[in-house]
């Protein structure tokens, strides 16, 4: 259940709650991405003590590995990986785009061959909810095709009708005990297409909705219209996600846009590569530049890295690929998308969130060499 707690005058940002079987999550909120089931790098205590509110699982790799059985005998993910809180599935959807070399989408679904050793692998509606279900996550999202943002007006017109009759069936499939299913609105940046599918969509009356078909190779201007497309027929009463978004300045837009859930690999990604989010944009911390720089990574930043690490050490244990480093980096990126999201969330609710919006952005000066926010190699996020 989502409760809408306070609107911003000057822009569609909003102050929520969702409540999930696995306990309470105040919005908006990032939610930070565990594919095989772990955030890289990372341990439930520390995501914990930072605040992580809520994780993200995948189908379609869990699936494979370690599979249902293990999953099943464990007693659902939640225990699997000693993570009490909410966990939030995505469906396999974005694996139809990732994984586009080794698949056929069918009627039904989608023959995928292993990423790992070739095997045969089906996925469609009733089989992505059976696995969500075994998982046992808070949140299961509908299994959808997410088409590449340049595919032919014929083959998003596709996607978008599949789309709406896959989310049919997944929403007559039975779920785990309180867990609660998202609708996914596909369509590019076509209005007509992301009309057509958010009405389909919400006519199904999810628990939530999710925009989808956003950070898969297109522009940012681009992928900011689509998301500003399928806000326009989501009702305000119920959670919104923007799936596999994005930098914090683009979160902090987004949110201006009305979107109440985030994920992305980007923290932990960037991190394995050296490069450190602050404030004022990002760095790479392998470069000569830091070498004898005892500062931390960010002044005035809490997380363990930063009060008890410099950047001359960082930059060492990177550069002689010592794991510490790379999990340092990781911790202080994860925990600066946290934190943002519970300074925006303070800032809607003192009312200050446009002044807040203002200087971030004013601040804030991305890199023209950032990563892609998406792995589709590995299918992930």
């Amino acid at each position: 259940m989502f409760e809408l707690l306070k609107t911003d005058p000057r822009s569609k940002a909003r102050l929520g709650r969702l409540t999930t079987a696995h306990g309470v999550v105040e919005t908006p909120v990032f939610m930070s991405v565990g594919t095989q089931g772990s955030v890289k790098a990372l341990d439930p205590r520390e995501l914990n003590e930072m605040g992580t509110q809520i994780i993200l699982g995948n189908t379609y790799h869990l699936n494979i590995r370690p599979g249902m059985d293990i999953i099943r005998a464990a007693g659902g993910l939640h225990r699997f990986i000693n993570w009490p809180k909410p966990i939030l599935t995505d469906s396999g959807g974005f694996q139809v785009f990732s994984l586009a070399k080794i698949r056929k989408v069918r009627a039904h679904g989608v023959e995928f061959r292993s990423h790992l050793d070739g095997a045969p692998l089906f996925l469609g509606p009733k089989e992505s909810m059976e696995i969500q279900r075994i998982l046992g996550s808070d949140v299961a999202m509908v299994f959808d095709e997410c088409p590449a943002h340049d595919a032919p007006a014929r083959e998003q017109r596709q996607a978008v009708e599949r789309t709406i009759r896959w989310a049919q069936e997944c929403r007559e499939q039975p779920r785990a005990p309180g867990q609660l299913v998202f609708g996914i609105c596909q369509g590019g940046s076509n209005p007509e297409l992301r009309e057509q599918c958010a009405k389909a969509i919400v006519a199904l009356d999810f628990d939530g909705y999710a925009i989808g078909g956003v950070s898969v190779g297109e522009p940012e201007a681009e992928m900011m219209k689509a998301v500003e497309l399928a806000e326009l027929h989501l009702p305000t009463d119920k959670a919104r996600y923007a799936m596999g978004l994005g930098t914090p300045a683009q979160l902090v837009e987004l949110v201006a846009r009305g979107v109440d859930m985030f994920d992305c690999v980007l923290p932990t990604r960037v991190a394995r590569n050296g490069t450190a989010f602050t404030r004022n944009g990002q760095f790479g911390l392998k470069g000569g530049a830091y070498k004898a720089d005892f500062r931390p990574i960010e002044a005035g930043c809490a997380c363990f890295a930063c009060r008890h690490f410099t950047r001359a050490y960082l930059r060492h244990l990177l550069n002689v690929n010592e794991i510490l480093g790379l999990r340092m980096v990781s911790l202080h990126n994860t925990h600066l998308y946290v934190q943002l999201m519970a300074d925006i969330r303070a800032a809607l609710a003192a009312g200050t969130f446009a002044a807040f919006r203002d200087q971030f952005i004013a601040n804030f000066a991305p890199s023209r060499k950032i990563l892609s926010q998406r792995n589709p190699a590995k299918g992930e996020r």
